[in-house]
C-alpha cells in the first residue's frame, strides 16, 4: 500500500510539475509577443504547440512513475514516431501541391488558356495550351495535340514565359503551313 502512496505522491509532483512550466512558458511567450510585435495567432500556435509537447512528456514521465516497462515504451514511441514520419512526408506532398495551385491561381502570371514556354532544360522547351490548373496539376495541350501534366509543386519552379499573344499567331500560322 504504501508503494501506490509514493507512486501517487510522484505523479501529483510531476502534474505541478506540468502546470509550472506551462504557466511560466505561457507568460514567456506572452512577454514575447509584447516585446517584437509578433501576430497574437502565431503566439496561439507557439502555446498550442508548446502544450500538446509538455502534455507528451507529462504523460511519458506519468508511464514510467506507474512502472511501465521502458523497453516496451521504447518500442511503442519508435513506432509511432515512424508512422508519423511516414504520414508528414505524404502530407507535404500533397499540401506542397495544394499550396502551389493557390500561388499559380492568384499570384502567378500564368492563367487558364495562356500558351506558354516551360525551360526544362538549356535546349529543351516544352510550349502548350493551359487547358487546366487543377489542385494537384497543370494540364497543357501542345501544338501537336498532345496532352502535358505537370505537377502544380514542379510547375510553380520552372522558368516559365508567357506567349500568349505571340503564340497564338505562330500557332496559327504553323496550322495554315501544315494545311498547305
Amino acid at each position: 500500500m504504501e508503494l501506490y502512496y509514493a507512486k501517487i505522491i510522484e505523479s501529483l509532483i510531476i502534474l505541478v510539475l506540468y502546470v509550472l512550466i506551462r504557466n511560466v512558458s505561457n507568460r514567456i511567450i506572452d512577454k514575447t509577443l509584447g516585446e517584437r510585435l509578433i501576430q497574437e495567432s502565431r503566439g496561439i500556435v507557439i502555446k498550442k504547440f508548446i502544450s500538446v509537447a509538455s502534455v507528451f512528456v507529462l504523460a511519458l514521465f506519468m508511464l514510467l512513475v506507474w512502472g511501465i516497462n521502458q523497453d516496451d515504451l521504447a518500442v511503442f514511441i519508435g513506432s509511432v514516431l515512424t508512422v508519423l514520419g511516414i504520414a508528414f512526408f505524404a502530407q507535404w506532398s500533397i499540401l506542397s501541391n495544394i499550396t502551389s495551385s493557390i500561388i499559380i491561381f492568384f499570384n502567378h502570371p500564368v492563367k487558364f488558356n495562356d500558351t506558354i514556354l516551360i525551360m526544362e532544360a538549356k535546349d529543351y522547351v516544352i510550349e502548350g495550351r493551359v487547358t487546366n490548373i487543377g489542385l494537384f496539376f497543370i494540364t497543357l495541350e501542345t501544338v501537336e495535340s498532345e496532352v502535358i501534366t505537370l505537377p502544380n509543386n514542379v510547375f510553380i519552379q520552372k522558368s516559365v514565359k508567357n506567349v500568349t499573344n505571340k503564340s497564338e499567331s505562330a500557332i496559327s500560322t504553323e496550322q495554315e503551313q501544315l494545311s498547305l
